[in-house]
């Protein structure tokens, strides 16, 4: 399975030390080098701990060779979102990681399967990797992490956690 993640969830399950889900769920990751700079350069600056991103092995680094795409893109969407959708295309990606309203708008309209963080941890409870996603939500919101109440509710409501 190919898979290609923007930045955010990459953030949010490295600050909550649940990187290696990526892994178990899907083996490898493959990023747009905006992302790796943003997680990585950017973070480190930021104070992140993003080691764990920087050292995981199994995520791919992979410069995008289409700059116009990115470009054309880059009216709507940030850098990283911008190329992780460039190089999801030139990968024929089956899913995409992106948290992002805009960049998850863009995805549906292109019809690239998309999930986002807490779809991550919906997928890792389901698989067996978490026995609950309700602790892991509110560690990603102690971080800062940004998701409505709305899809927080709906999650937990899927996982049979709600109430």
């Amino acid at each position: 399975m190919i898979v290609v993640s923007d930045s955010s969830p990459l953030i949010g399950l490295a600050q909550i030390q649940r990187l290696e889900l990526l892994q178990c769920l899907f083996g490898e990751i493959f990023i747009p080098q905006a992302v790796y700079d943003e997680v990585v350069i950017a973070g480190r600056k930021k104070g992140r701990d993003v080691q764990a991103v920087s050292t995981a092995t199994w995520i791919k680094t992979v410069v995008v060779s289409d700059p116009s795409s990115v470009g054309a893109l880059l009216k709507e969407l940030d850098e990283g979102e911008a190329e992780t959708i460039v190089l999801a295309q030139a990968l024929n990606a089956e899913w995409v990681l992106m948290d992002e309203k805009v960049g998850r708008r863009k995805l549906t309209q292109m019809g690239i399967n998309k999930i986002g963080t807490l779809g991550i941890l919906l997928w890792a409870k389901r698989a067996g990797f978490l026995n609950a996603i309700r602790p892991e939500i509110e560690r990603l919101q102690a971080q800062r992490f940004s998701v409505s109440q709305s899809v927080i509710n709906a999650v937990l409501e899927e996982a049979g956690e709600l109430g």
